[in-house]
């Protein structure tokens, strides 16, 4: 039986940083089956839906939720992930089958395929009137470093992240990243010894691909070696929460006259829900049930 994914979050330097390590090579596998990703499509949706896990376990409430959108003039087109504080993920790409040759350095190219010229949109639903919007311009489109921009312009909240998907065309080897932060009583002592600690660690898809466990990835990443947990036994999972009921408020939106136009065509509905492409079939009697409730 496969190893769960996992995620611990941690303070370092006597409580002056945090940081949150995951692993999310199942989560990934999932979202590669599920929408038949390429290894390109399959680099840039794992570690968009890798950093919004990490940013989902941080919500206060377990029904608080969190949207990070991706727009871009990349081929791979629009990305979208959702999660809540559990973390429960589901994502979706519009253009999943995108392959691009790898880059000059040898590796997948996600910032081709993303694309550059466009947005980072994040939006957290945290049970208030409004949701928080925050939008940035993209930097690179390889992911990582698009999000250490948002964090530095719409949570001014100085951090480190990284994000790391290993994949061939039999599937996700490793995937997972860290998302660093630096309290406000870090001393610049703290931060250049991080800076230089991050500078000569390697990649994080290739301290995953040693299998190293979390706490180590923790401490490496930080150089304190008397981290301290401050929660762990969490699995991320790829689930959505599409129902019959939420398509059916779908085609309530559409209006009587709309409805009563497909029953007399007697033209059936099949919807399909874009994050796991489980279709919801509306037949003549459904629909008639649906006028009902207008």
């Amino acid at each position: 039986m496969k190893e769960l994914d996992s995620m611990k979050k941690y303070l370092a330097y006597e409580g002056k940083v945090s940081i949150t390590v995951i692993e999310s090579t199942n989560l990934v596998e999932e979202a590669r089956k599920i929408h038949d990703l390429t290894p390109t499509t399959t680099a840039a949706l794992g570690r968009l839906m890798t950093a919004t896990a990490l940013l989902g376990v941080d919500l206060k409430s377990m029904d608080d939720s969190i949207t990070v959108q991706i727009k871009s003039d990349g081929p791979i087109g629009s990305m979208i992930a959702v999660a809540d504080k559990f973390p429960r993920v589901r994502a979706y790409v519009q253009n999943p089958h995108i392959e691009l040759p790898l880059n000059e350095k040898g590796k997948i190219d996600v910032g081709g395929a993303v694309g550059k010229n466009g947005f980072l949109n994040i939006i957290k639903d945290i049970g208030l009137k409004e949701p928080y919007i925050g939008i940035v311009p993209l930097v690179s489109g390889e992911i990582a470093e698009d999000f250490a921009k948002y964090f530095a312009e719409s949570e001014q909240k100085p951090s480190a992240i990284a994000l790391g998907v290993l994949v061939d065309k039999d599937g996700v080897k490793k995937a997972g990243g860290y998302l660093l932060s630096l309290m406000p009583d870090a001393t610049d002592e703290i931060v250049t010894k991080i800076e230089k600690n991050i500078e000569k660690t390697p990649q994080i898809s290739k301290i995953l691909s040693e299998n190293k466990k979390l706490d180590e990835i923790a401490s490496l990443i930080t150089g304190d070696h008397n981290i301290k947990i401050i929660e762990e036994n969490i699995t991320p999972i790829y689930e959505c929460n599409c129902s019959y009921e939420r398509f059916e408020k779908g085609l309530i939106s559409l209006g009587r006259e709309e409805l009563e136009e497909m029953i007399k065509t007697g033209e059936n509905i099949e919807t399909v829900c874009h994050f796991c492409n489980k279709k919801y079939l509306f037949d003549k009697e459904k629909i008639k049930g649906i006028l009902k409730k207008i």
